[in-house]
């Protein structure tokens, strides 16, 4: 347990304590529109958000942008009305105005029931959901919003053993065949993607699995954030997911326990910067999966 522990603190310890800031400089690398202004999606920044469009996930919105889409943010609690004219609803690391200044146990929900319902019948009608829980206090802030589409949340920061980066593959069976990973044509196909850490979570039956822990992976469940020691509770993660896509009805859900993935960001702590996303190293084929993903949600896939 303890080199596990001493794994962990190098891989993520500078992600736990450094300043993570948005990469101000990044490019989208795709210069093919698919959408001609038509197709609009909304970033949620109603829920005191660790992204944002303008904040952290202002790559996430230039690789969107750069496909065609218009990109804008929701500033309002979640109703059918706010959400008549959305086409893909973005939420990523919402969290509740009672966590605000305290991240550690207990965490609470950061939608009340009424968002939870108007999401629902807004999916159920059409509407497309891309739902984004990174690792604690972020999976129970939007767990029970998940739990109605039929996903469970893991309150937890996962770890594939013994693996100094995380990556999800064709050849091992972690990223798992999907229409997703095909795109339009051979040029936007998919083999390996990168991750930064996260949660695991399990899916309903009628949903597809995406990303999976298919090596032996550990969820670590302390009760303060980064709190991770000997003496943390930990349990078998191997086998959960941290990407699946759900048809439900008329619309779709598409699931993630990581945020960092889709967006460009720089950590900066005492021994100096380094790069977190779309342009890190071993992340050459994220953007294109985000677009892919987004063209799932479109319904073009």
């Amino acid at each position: 347990m303890k080199k596990i522990i001493f794994c962990i603190s190098i891989l993520f310890g500078i992600t736990a304590h450094a300043d993570q800031i948005v990469d101000v400089n990044f490019v989208a690398k795709n210069k093919t529109k698919t959408f001609f202004d038509n197709e609009v999606v909304l970033i949620d920044e109603a829920h005191n958000n660790f992204h944002t469009l303008e904040g952290r996930y202002q790559p996430f919105a230039n690789v969107l942008r750069s496909d065609g889409y218009v990109v804008k943010k929701n500033i309002q609690k979640f109703s059918l009305e706010s959400l008549k004219n959305v086409d893909v609803l973005v939420i990523a690391n919402a969290l509740s105005d009672k966590n605000i200044n305290n991240q550690n146990l207990p965490n609470f929900s950061a939608f009340t029931r009424k968002e939870v319902e108007a999401v629902y019948y807004w999916v159920k009608k059409g509407g497309s959901l891309l739902l984004i829980a990174d690792h604690l206090p972020w999976p129970k802030a939007s767990d029970e919003l998940a739990s109605i589409f039929g996903f469970h949340f893991n309150n937890s920061y996962v770890e594939v053993v013994g693996n100094r980066e995380q990556y999800f593959e064709l050849s091992d069976g972690s990223l798992a065949q999907h229409e997703i990973l095909k795109g339009f044509s051979e040029v936007q196909s998919i083999n390996k993607v990168r991750g930064f850490m996260g949660q695991g979570f399990l899916i309903p039956p009628s949903a597809k699995p995406l990303l999976v822990f298919a090596k032996e992976a550990i969820a670590y469940m302390p009760s303060k954030e980064w709190d991770i020691d000997d003496k943390t509770p930990v349990i078998s993660a191997t086998g959960w997911y941290q990407g699946a896509t759900l048809e439900f009805h008329n619309g779709r859900v598409a699931v993630f326990g990581e945020a960092g993935m889709f967006t460009s960001q720089i950590d900066i702590d005492d021994d100096g910067e380094w790069k977190m996303g779309l342009t890190a190293k071993g992340s050459e084929q994220n953007e294109q999966f985000l677009i892919n993903t987004m063209h799932w949600l479109s319904k073009k896939l």
